[in-house]
């Protein structure tokens, strides 16, 4: 009796193995957008479900990795650059034999110009190539697991002295660069918390080259989402701690080039700059 109910276990188990798989080869996969139109700065939300391989995704000549997720689709946060020309583009996703392309629309943000003014001393100094190989290191972390799960909080509350995006022109020469995140002013030692959780990938210090940055901290979020937190006082955490959302990662500075005491908080999707204050209003 023992021997032919585990028989038929074993057949029944083949029975719906053999139903599933054939299910999951016929599902046809798909590409879905949460929109279609995206102002610079912003992001698309790509998902691609129906698919037993990791697709793979472009947009605007960029190749992003997808990320599994709970529900076994793969997604990606597809980054529009600040600096993007307004105008028509394509998401294309190809899953083995697949593929499927979404037409999307880039729309400008209308940012305007800010005119910053330096002392001889400051706007002579450049960033080191340490400083900078190793920034764009951190900010170009892509790890597979998603960490934080809900909106994020402001790493410290503050009038807001410059948003994101807006153009930058320094001791009048034309304009040469964009506000990669948003300045919050509040004064020097007010604690800087991590707006959600994470692991430190980097803690650079001026007395250590980082000259233009200043102290600064960058956190790994998962699936291409990272943070940054320049200009610090100090730092009390060190490079491969695991923070929480609220946890001190630091006090508010002027180090490096900077104006005054403020923070520099800024978020990233592989690599590309992207307004923080979205991931405040939304969950993603």
């Amino acid at each position: 009796m023992k021997k032919m109910l585990k028989r038929f276990s074993i057949l029944l188990f083949c029975l719906l193995t053999g139903v599933l798989s054939e299910a999951i080869a016929d599902t046809k996969p798909s590409l879905t957008l949460d929109t279609v139109s995206k102002k610079q700065g912003e992001f698309f939300t790509a998902t691609v479900s129906g698919t037993r391989f990791i697709p793979d995704l472009w947009f605007n000549g960029e190749h992003f990795t997808m990320f599994r997720q709970k529900d076994g689709s793969y997604r990606a946060l597809v980054p529009v650059e600040n600096l993007s020309k307004p105008g028509s583009y394509a998401i294309l996703a190809k899953a083995d034999d697949w593929k499927e392309k979404i037409p999307v629309t880039v729309v400008s943000n209308n940012r305007p110009v800010q005119k910053i003014w330096l002392d001889r001393k400051t706007n002579s100094l450049k960033a080191t190539k340490e400083e900078k190989e190793q920034v764009k290191q951190g900010l170009r972390t892509l790890s597979s697991e998603k960490l934080w799960s809900e909106r994020f909080s402001y790493p410290c509350n503050g009038r807001k002295s410059s948003p994101f995006g807006v153009k930058r022109s320094y001791n009048g020469a034309p304009v040469s660069s964009y506000h990669k995140g948003i300045d919050i002013a509040v004064p020097r030692g007010t604690p800087v918390k991590s707006p959600a959780p994470g692991k430190v990938m980097l803690t650079g210090y001026e007395s250590n080259r980082f000259h233009v940055h200043g102290n600064t901290v960058i956190i790994d979020h998962g699936q291409g989402l990272t943070s940054i937190y320049l200009h610090l006082h100090s730092i009390s955490v060190k490079e491969g701690d695991v923070v929480n959302k609220g946890e001190t990662i630091g006090t508010v500075g002027s180090t490096g080039i900077s104006t005054g005491p403020h923070l520099h908080w800024g978020t990233y999707l592989y690599g590309t700059s992207v307004d923080p204050e979205l991931f405040v209003e939304s969950e993603y």
